[in-house]
């Protein structure tokens, strides 16, 4: 994971996601996952590349139960995208970078 990633918990999520002032990607995975190690990479870039402009977070399902009950995640890989802390776009699966992409750049106009 990179450094321009931040690891949620249910602890952190309420005072990193949903009070950030700017909009925030959330991928809820899980370590045992194939698609969700598939599409880490991509997550890993997009946080590079929109460093400053949008949060990018991890949230592993495993550890932490009650932040993905909350958001009814029954599929991982889930890319949940937050701006001032509401959900404006749910992505179920492996989606390409130009498709997170687009999903973004929606929240930055």
């Amino acid at each position: 994971m990179s450094e321009n990633m931040v690891v949620l918990t249910d602890a952190n999520f309420e005072t990193e996601v949903m009070k950030s002032d700017t909009p925030v990607l959330v991928d809820f995975w899980a370590a045992w996952c194939g698609p969700c190690r598939q599409i880490a990479p991509i997550i890993d870039e997009l946080a590079g590349e929109y460093k400053g402009k949008v949060k990018v977070g991890k949230l592993d399902t495993e550890e932490n139960t009650s932040t993905p009950a909350r958001f009814g995640i029954t599929a991982i890989p889930t890319i949940i995208i937050f701006k001032n802390g509401d959900v404006v776009n749910k992505i179920v699966g492996v989606k390409s970078k130009r498709e997170l992409k687009e999903a973004l750049d929606a929240q930055l106009t």
